[in-house]
């Protein structure tokens, strides 16, 4: 039986030593190393005490199987404790993880709604711009009144804004004509 005890004494030491690991800074490093450690040692652990268990069936009156079968029930419950908060730490890590990416994907498609919206507005005036900066003969370069740039430049603006207007406000199907403002 001193074996056995010696055996049980080693895994004692082996669960503080992973007690202390699990008392770091949480981490997924430290949550997977007590993942890994808790695994073959919960199984082993619970087969010796199943073990223990029958031996003391067979043998009543024997105090040490006692004993060591005790042992090993402690043993087991720590290290299934252990092994059920390091899992939980993990899932923990991976569903924060989870939500951090979501926030920032939603702050990437804000960003490229706005960026849109951009594009949309000045599209207009970039394309009569660079329709009228041509060097082309439209006949109305030779026309001295501002009149003009202002009109397209109106226009232009005007186009965008109903660019926009149609992104941002959509008309919904069959209401009559109604706007519903889009989410995001």
């Amino acid at each position: 039986m001193g074996a056995l005890n010696a055996h049980l004494e080693s895994w004692r030491k082996a669960v503080d030593r992973i007690e202390d690991q699990m008392q770091q800074h949480p981490s997924a490093n430290v949550f997977f190393e007590t993942l890994q450690g808790t695994t073959p040692l919960l199984r082993t652990i619970r087969n010796t005490h199943r073990t223990l268990q029958e031996a003391r069936e067979e043998c009543p009156d024997d105090r040490a199987i006692l004993l060591a079968r005790d042992d090993a029930g402690e043993l087991e419950r720590a290290i299934e404790l252990l092994h059920t908060d390091a899992k939980h730490g993990m899932e923990f890590m991976i569903a924060k993880q989870g939500e951090v990416q979501a926030q920032r994907a939603h702050q990437l498609v804000r960003a490229g709604h706005r960026l849109n919206l951009l594009v949309e507005f000045f599209l207009p005036l970039t394309a009569i711009s660079a329709v009228f900066g041509m060097n082309l003969r439209h006949g109305l370069e030779n026309w001295e009144s501002p009149w003009l740039f202002w009109v397209l430049l109106g226009t232009a603006l005007a186009t965008g804004v109903v660019l926009v207007a149609t992104v941002v406000f959509k008309l919904s199907p069959g209401s009559s004509g109604r706007t519903r403002k889009r989410k995001g």
